[in-house]
């Protein structure tokens, strides 16, 4: 299992709000988690990085080879659920931390299957030689105005409310999480953060990652989208077997 993964600054932002973390879990499996934070400086980093560390613990505390794909995906349901409950918790101790929360793509691989759950905008891509899908389905305004037909997805990308998400972690004290299972047949799962998606079209993504090496992957897509002058903090992750 090879696994990849890098967080940038970007070339607007002063403070990263993105966090991430990708490692291998027993009997060839791996994980990655990719959180985009939001709620202001004082905030967003820390929801993403509340997330991101309470995520890892759980699932290294209670993840085992044996487990069917019902139990995995019980595993990252509960994952997600125990990080809303910690973010919740912490941005109602502190009226600095009021409202933060964050995005979560959370993805386990095992078997050659990918098992992610997301909530939020930041995605998860399925790569193939051939072919670049987009997994997950962004929980926000503008794609819920794409799904009943009132916008395109041409204007959704200069759309005044394409940056508000719809669901986030720890913002309320129930999250409403999406679980998606792919194959990977030989293809890359890789997972950003809008500040990539949004600068990068889906076919630029995929040429990218398909003529480097994959532990260069990341570095080269946060390469490509500051030099497009990202104005958000730029995330990546990649997993192949």
């Amino acid at each position: 299992m090879q696994i990849y993964g890098k967080s940038d600054v970007g070339m607007m932002r002063i403070c990263n709000q993105d966090a991430f973390c990708v490692l291998e879990l027993p009997n060839n499996a791996a994980l990655s988690i990719l959180c985009d934070g939001m709620g202001g400086a004082k905030a967003g980093n820390i929801a993403s990085k509340i997330a991101t560390d309470t995520i890892k613990d759980y699932v290294i505390k209670s993840y085992s080879p044996q487990m069917t794909s019902l139990s995995i995906e019980n595993l990252l349901r509960g994952a997600i659920d125990t990080a809303n409950d910690e973010v919740y918790d912490k941005a109602n101790s502190c009226e600095d931390y009021r409202g933060m929360g964050t995005t979560v793509v959370l993805t386990l691989v095992k078997d050659g299957t990918a098992h992610i759950l997301h909530v939020g905008d930041s995605r998860a891509y399925l790569i193939t030689e051939n072919a670049i899908k987009q997994i997950t389905r962004d929980h926000s305004i503008v794609q819920d105005m794409i799904d009943s037909g009132k916008i395109t997805e041409q204007e959704a990308k200069t759309h005044p409310k394409k940056n508000v998400i719809t669901r986030a972690v720890g913002i309320l004290s129930h999250i409403d999480s999406e679980y998606n299972q792919v194959d990977l047949n030989g293809g890359i799962l890789l997972s950003c953060t809008d500040g990539l998606s949004g600068m990068l079209s889906s076919d630029k993504i995929k040429e990218i990652t398909l003529v480097n090496k994959l532990d260069e992957v990341p570095d080269m897509l946060i390469v490509a989208a500051n030099n497009l002058h990202s104005n958000d903090n730029v995330t990546v992750t990649v997993v192949a077997e």
